[in-house]
């Protein structure tokens, strides 16, 4: 029996949704194989919740807890951790250090996809297309004429480094860019401002099942609101359409570009890339490493489409990473 730590948490605005992934995955591994133990990490400390709702510190020095007096070790880790330091590369390295497995991707390529404005760059010229964007760093005089006369209007104003479309504001009018980019800043001292794609939005998962780089099934994202943003996420303002309703041809490009993009990059676990499709060309938008897996998350919806259970998701993952 596998003892097995689900990390969840972390230090950004995606806490809450990284609580409710992580209880997801702890509820769901199998017993018959894994013995979970629920880690949360905040900024201020990390523990064990226990189920009797005991909080038992970890010693960060071997990533072990003592309970009742006998000193528990993992086999491997789940990430459920999004956006930093989960996402963006620190603990993959951390645990690359000490030595056990996790089932995310590796420090390297957690710390480029987590960068939006790097990943772009990187994948670039591998002809995956891309919005026009321009780029602002917090403390930089700002030309607003030279962004519109790059992006157009409408545009998006992004921080380069977050999730769950936290600091994104749509923006329709020059006037309204000032006030985009302090949202934005409030998420990260990075800026990304792309050009507004007219199409439709899709999302795909990739994986390794056995050893070999597969895609899942396309969601279709028909939001209410301007744009999938976070109400769009999580409160139900948007229609999830599991397989998308578009021409096989077409989802055969998107899941090319997701399998070569994870491909390029040497990915390992989880992703979950976006695209918008304009004039039946895929667009990348991003590419997320530790998507959400809470009953509303897409990746969950594909594999159920797939005809995979959570369970048999989450043990693949595991037993990807100890392989």
């Amino acid at each position: 029996m596998k003892n097995i730590a689900v990390i969840m948490g972390g230090y950004s605005s995606e806490y809450q949704i990284s609580i409710k992934s992580g209880n997801v995955v702890y509820e769901t591994l199998d017993r018959q194989k894994y013995r979970p133990y629920r880690i949360v990490i905040t900024a201020e400390r990390w523990f064990h919740l226990t189920d009797d709702h005991r909080e038992i510190a970890v010693n960060r020095g071997d990533f072990s807890v003592e309970i009742d007096g006998e000193t528990i070790f993992f086999d491997a880790v789940f990430n459920a951790i999004h956006g930093s330091p989960g996402e963006d590369g620190l603990l993959q390295a951390y645990f690359e250090l000490l030595g056990i497995p996790q089932n995310s991707c590796n420090y390297y390529q957690a710390a480029l996809t987590f960068n939006k404005r790097d990943l772009l760059a990187v994948l670039r010229p591998y002809g995956i297309k891309m919005a026009k964007s321009f780029y602002v760093n917090k403390g930089d005089v700002v030309d607003f004429e030279a962004i519109v006369d790059t992006v157009g209007l409408p545009c998006f104003v992004k921080p380069n480094k977050s999730g769950s479309s936290f600091g994104i504001s749509k923006v329709k009018d020059k006037a309204a860019l000032p006030e985009a980019l302090e949202v934005a800043f409030a998420e990260d001292h990075e800026v990304l401002i792309e050009s507004f794609l007219d199409g439709t939005e899709v999302s795909i998962g990739v994986l390794r099942i056995d050893g070999e780089v597969k895609a899942l099934p396309i969601t279709e994202i028909v939001s209410e609101n301007d744009f999938f943003d976070y109400e769009a996420k999580y409160e139900g303002k948007s229609q999830e359409i599991t397989p998308a309703r578009i021409s096989e041809e077409l989802a055969e490009k998107v899941r090319a570009a997701a399998i070569k993009a994870y491909t390029i990059l040497g990915m390992k676990g989880f992703s979950r890339s976006e695209f918008i499709l304009v004039n039946d060309e895929p667009y990348m938008l991003e590419m997320n490493t530790i998507p959400g897996l809470t009953k509303e998350s897409l990746i969950p919806q594909q594999a159920a489409v797939a005809g995979i259970s959570l369970q048999d998701l989450f043990t693949n993952s595991i037993e990807d990473s100890m392989r």
